[in-house]
């Protein structure tokens, strides 16, 4: 309980203003020059961290905006959100652990190429509003 003989606050002390940053997705490092160059690196990097590596921030050859986990992260907003698919995750994931799009003069490609460009039609634009892809 407050006793009534507590002094109050100066005035001076009550509140500041806080300036906000003109770019509050800006991000040190190389962005990627595409999103699908961007997530055949996160899936490159989750096989390896499930294969037993250490995943260490600043180690790699070129230094990038982001850790693996901030391109899966997107993803998976864009999947709960409804804007993909199961099929899109099952393409994105298979494809991804291939290192290799989808080629759509195969035959049993086709149904998959289409579902890829789909796919990154809507990771691409979230990619680069973060500052990961160009």
């Amino acid at each position: 309980m407050l006793s009534p003989a507590a002094p109050a606050l100066p005035a001076t002390r009550l509140s500041h203003v806080v300036r906000l940053q003109a770019e509050p997705y800006r991000a040190d490092g190389e962005p990627f020059a595409g999103a699908e160059e961007a997530w055949f690196w996160a899936v490159q990097a989750q096989d390896a961290k499930a294969a037993g590596a250490r995943i260490v921030a600043g180690r790699g050859l070129v230094e990038r905006p982001c850790e693996p986990q901030d391109v899966l992260r997107v993803v998976d907003r864009l999947y709960r959100t409804r804007k993909l698919l199961r099929d899109h995750l099952h393409v994105l994931v298979h494809y991804g652990r291939r290192q290799s799009a989808p080629e759509p003069d195969r035959f049993r490609e086709q149904r998959a190429h289409s579902l890829w460009q789909e796919a990154f039609e809507v990771i691409a634009p979230a990619l680069r509003e973060k500052g990961i892809a160009r």
